[in-house]
């Protein structure tokens, strides 16, 4: 630092401090939600569920065997409830288990990338391959590679996940802004302080963002590893009742794969909302 800015003012009590910017008192992270926050979404889910009535029950478009309408799955849904209940609990396990395994993997290979341009050169190709393989073709193969049970449904969700949480860590943690960067040098950090201090939290936004896309990802890799596993969660219940010419309650497993593929969503939002105040306030109006 320069002398001018450790200099004391005239009739202070000492040297300047940074200017800090504390939260209105009072005030929690839930006060923000507005009622546009909630309406939005559930005059979006009213559209959806009309249009769906149009297509199959008003106008006749698609047949009921190919898509039931809105009043048949929600019948089915009821009925079936005691099934499709104890299955979504199922799937909702394996897809937070499948994602926590792919989030820490993700980072820790994504550091890994980002602190050595030769490992970065030598295993992204790689990545990418693995990526870009069909991940239903897998599927069979998985349950011969490592059985039944929960591991061919972790590791398909692994499988999908990981690329885009290894992908937005890379670019985090080698994208940190030249101010920030230029100040831990100024201030004689080590490495390890720089990257505890400053290239970390710089980095947190883009690997919150892969985070955000692995999420619905995860739901789905979940779903297509029950396809080929014996645990009767919602992936296994759909081909069951496919297979005996129950659309409806198919149709039914896939609205609750949608619904808890939102509330993950919804929830890891908030815990970046709440994780990253400082990010809405510094890159965006909205």
């Amino acid at each position: 630092m320069t002398e001018s800015m450790t200099r004391p003012v005239p009739g202070s009590a000492g040297p300047p401090t940074a200017p800090t910017v504390s939260p209105t008192p009072g005030r929690s992270p839930w006060s923000r939600i507005r009622p546009a926050t909630v309406g939005l979404p559930l005059l979006g889910l009213v559209v959806t569920v009309a249009v769906w009535w149009a297509v199959t029950s008003g106008l006749h478009l698609v047949h009921p065997a190919s898509l039931p309408p809105p009043q048949a799955v929600g019948s089915s849904l009821t009925s079936s409830v005691d099934v499709l209940l104890p299955a979504l609990g199922t799937t909702t396990l394996m897809t937070l288990l499948g994602f926590l395994l792919s989030a820490v993997a993700g980072v820790l290979i994504g550091m890994a990338l980002a602190a050595s341009r030769r490992a970065e050169r030598m295993f992204a190709p790689l990545l990418v391959a693995i990526n870009a393989v069909p991940k239903i073709a897998l599927g069979p193969l998985l349950v011969v590679s490592v059985g039944w049970g929960t591991k061919p449904i972790l590791t398909m969700v692994f499988l999908l996940c990981f690329f885009p949480i290894v992908l937005s860590t890379a670019t985090g943690l080698t994208t940190t802004p030249a101010d920030l960067a230029e100040l831990a040098r100024s201030l004689n950090a080590s490495w390890w302080q720089s990257f505890r201090k400053v290239r970390f939290p710089a980095a947190l936004p883009q690997i919150f963002v892969g985070l955000k896309v692995a999420m619905p990802l995860a739901a789905i890799g979940a779903v297509i590893g029950e396809f080929y596993s014996d645990k009767p969660g919602l992936g296994y219940q759909i081909l069951q009742y496919n297979g005996a010419g129950d659309t409806a309650t198919a149709w039914a497993a896939i609205v609750l794969i949608a619904a808890m593929s939102i509330l993950l969503y919804s929830a890891l939002s908030l815990v970046e909302r709440l994780a990253l105040p400082w990010v809405r306030a510094t890159t965006s109006a909205r």
